[in-house]
């Protein structure tokens, strides 16, 4: 464990920004965690997982605490279900690929999403029907202030659209170590019924669909419309959908019949924000090395050498000009530092 100073961060965020780190270190233990912490080499603290979740626009005056946490256990199991404590650093879509292995259902769906486990929580990720509530356990976390271990566990998450109690009350105050998940071990509930999946079993002629039939499925939508990180800098779905009510559906649908649409309930609807972008007239379109990506107006990239002023600027304009036309706002789902 070695803290540096000065760090470019470009390789710890899937935007590649190029921002830097006064102070930076990777920390593989508990105990590595609450040595440094101990330590107090910097009043501000920022705590890194995968980096997937994350716009930077600005040096960080801070320490960087980069979670490298490692570890799969199975806590318990019966007949029909394991429970599986898994370290806060491990790759999300190495995880999803262990649990397919091992037939453990329940998070197929969410193949591909980039990231690590231990974000996953605080985001309450999901995708193609599927929202990590639905297979959450409990998690483990240590309090920034008094290095105090607190658990979490369902209720206590406050777990909403791409939200948690980890983004709001508890914003800042915990770091989250280790999650536990509760999966199928037989009678997966298969969701095929979402998005694009559906057709693409039909097409790989996939006649009795399975945890591993799904996931390649879910994994060739993803790569047909999302660029792959490595090549292309972003941080996936760049707003979330926005929700309406009633009156505001009644007349956004009005005027646009053939907007696509999903109800919550008698008086929400989920609008897609990337068919709001697309009309809009950004989807494709690039300022600079800024840009909306040609295939899913969704997704914001970096084409090299953006910055996340830049990057800010372009959302800022989609926004306003989605606002002018449907009255409807649509807001970030990444956290803007």
């Amino acid at each position: 464990m070695q803290i540096e100073e000065h760090k470019s961060l470009k390789n710890y965020n899937t935007f590649r920004i190029d921002c830097k780190a006064r102070y930076f270190v990777s920390v593989a233990t508990i105990t590595e965690l609450s040595n440094v912490l101990n330590a107090k080499v910097c009043p501000n603290l920022l705590v890194l997982g995968g980096g997937s979740n994350l716009l930077l626009t600005k040096n960080i005056d801070a320490l960087v605490l980069h979670i490298n946490f490692k570890g799969i256990e199975i806590v318990s199991e019966d007949e029909n279900f394991v429970y599986l404590k898994v370290m806060a650093g491990e790759n999300w879509h190495q995880f999803v690929q262990y649990c397919i292995k091992n037939n453990y259902g329940g998070i197929e769906n969410l193949s591909l999403i980039p990231g690590n486990v231990g974000t996953a929580p605080i985001q309450n990720i999901g995708a193609y029907g599927v929202e990590l509530k639905d297979v959450f356990e409990s998690c483990n976390t240590l309090s920034i202030k008094n290095l105090s271990p607190t658990n979490f566990n369902i209720k206590d998450c406050d777990f909403a659209y791409r939200n948690s109690i980890f983004k709001n009350k508890a914003k800042g105050k915990y770091i989250i170590t280790d999650v536990t998940f509760k999966l199928t071990k037989k009678n997966h509930n298969l969701k095929i019924g979402y998005g694009a999946i559906q057709d693409k079993l039909a097409e790989n002629n996939v006649k009795k669909p399975s945890l591993k039939s799904i996931s390649e499925a879910v994994i060739e939508i993803r790569k047909s419309k999302l660029p792959d990180p490595s090549i292309l800098g972003n941080s996936g779905s760049f707003f979330k959908n926005p929700i309406i009510d009633l009156n505001t559906f009644n007349i956004f649908t009005e005027k646009n019949p053939d907007a696509p649409y999903y109800k919550i309930s008698e008086t929400e609807y989920k609008i897609p924000a990337g068919w709001l972008i697309e009309k809009a007239g950004f989807k494709g379109k690039r300022f600079g090395d800024a840009g909306v990506h040609k295939k899913q107006a969704l997704v914001l990239v970096n084409y090299g050498n953006a910055t996340g002023q830049e990057i800010i600027a372009l959302a800022n304009k989609i926004q306003k000009e989605v606002n002018h036309l449907f009255k409807i706002k649509i807001t970030p789902e990444v956290n803007i530092i």
